[in-house]
């Protein structure tokens, strides 16, 4: 017998645009084939920017759970069924899998062959679940620069998605002629990234902190604990445009990212990072050892109902100090 969930009518994907989302969407593609594909981000469909494209023949997958869709897949910490939580209308499917698109893979490997993506499972399991090692991470592998070609540009995201969807290969993907382009591009930009994190990384009581609010960088915990090695045993990425909202064209609010160092807690790391992200954001949230929130404005160490301001990093960053000194 099937999963329930096979027999929806899913008109739409709404998925998160990471090498994980990018992936789950591609598979549930193959299931259901005239779907359409939207982006989005956790922040963005808290906020309800998305409510006008979910409806009950909508999945939504590696993203928090919209309470008027139809299909949920999801694997954060932060996500997972609350016992007396009415799911009625709709199905969820919730697992702590090392990725969502590893439940996905499962789901529709019911009725689709999709042995094909075998070892791009493999690799994603890898890379979203932290069990990747440094020198994977660093390396040319194919999958590793599918994950870096994958969320800057939703055009990109989207032919990739559909490419893995109809059966291409990792390797003949990052060879057509857009995909190649993508990566010359790429890789200009992570060697000014790295320049740019080596110069604003400070490792705080073993906290690596990297504030890249207003630079137009963005980084994720591999990078940073990659630079900062031994030294720390996790780290804050400061990151996104200060007075920025949802929606605006070529910028993020300013928001913070907490990652374990994944290369040296090979099982887990020594903290629950959700504490951090979900202290002062009611929206913040994801793993024990990678999460993040949205800077709020604070006052005396409490949320205020005012725009963020450049000091509310600063606060925002002694509170969460204060509470990783108390580990």
């Amino acid at each position: 017998m099937t999963h329930p969930a096979l027999s929806l009518d899913i008109r739409r994907i709404v998925t998160d645009s990471d090498l994980d989302g990018v992936v789950t969407g591609a598979i549930l593609r193959r299931w259901w084939k005239e779907a359409e594909v939207v982006f989005g981000h956790p922040g963005a469909l808290r906020a309800g920017m998305l409510d006008d494209v979910i409806d009950r023949n909508t999945a939504v997958c590696d993203l928090p759970r919209h309470s008027q869709c139809g299909l949920s897949i999801d694997h954060h910490q932060s996500n997972a069924p609350i016992d007396d939580e009415d799911n009625s209308e709709m199905v969820v499917v919730w697992k702590p899998t090392p990725s969502a698109a590893r439940i996905a893979f499962d789901l529709v490997g019911e009725v689709v062959d999709v042995s094909d993506l075998t070892d791009l499972m493999e690799w994603v399991d890898k890379l979203d679940g932290g069990s990747v090692s440094k020198e994977e991470f660093l390396s040319e592998h194919p999958v590793v620069w599918l994950g870096r070609i994958i969320g800057g540009n939703d055009v990109i995201s989207l032919e990739i998605l559909e490419a893995l969807s109809r059966g291409n290969s990792v390797e003949e993907i990052l060879s057509s002629e857009n995909i190649s382009s993508v990566i010359d591009e790429k890789r200009d930009y992570l060697t000014r990234a790295n320049s740019i994190i080596a110069e604003r990384l400070e490792v705080i009581d073993r906290l690596a902190v990297v504030r890249l609010e207003d630079m137009g960088v963005r980084s994720n915990g591999y990078r940073v604990t990659a630079l900062a090695g031994e030294d720390c045993d996790a780290c804050m990425v400061i990151h996104g445009d200060v007075g920025a909202g949802f929606g605006e064209e070529d910028s993020y609010p300013v928001s913070a990212s907490f990652y374990t160092n994944s290369f040296i807690h090979t099982e887990g790391g020594i903290f629950d990072l959700t504490q951090l992200a979900t202290r002062f954001d009611p929206d913040g949230g994801g793993h024990a050892n990678a999460c993040g929130c949205r800077i709020q404005p604070l006052e005396n160490g409490q949320r205020a109902e005012r725009k963020v301001a450049k000091g509310d990093i600063d606060e925002n960053i002694r509170e969460w100090l204060k509470m990783w000194a108390e580990r």
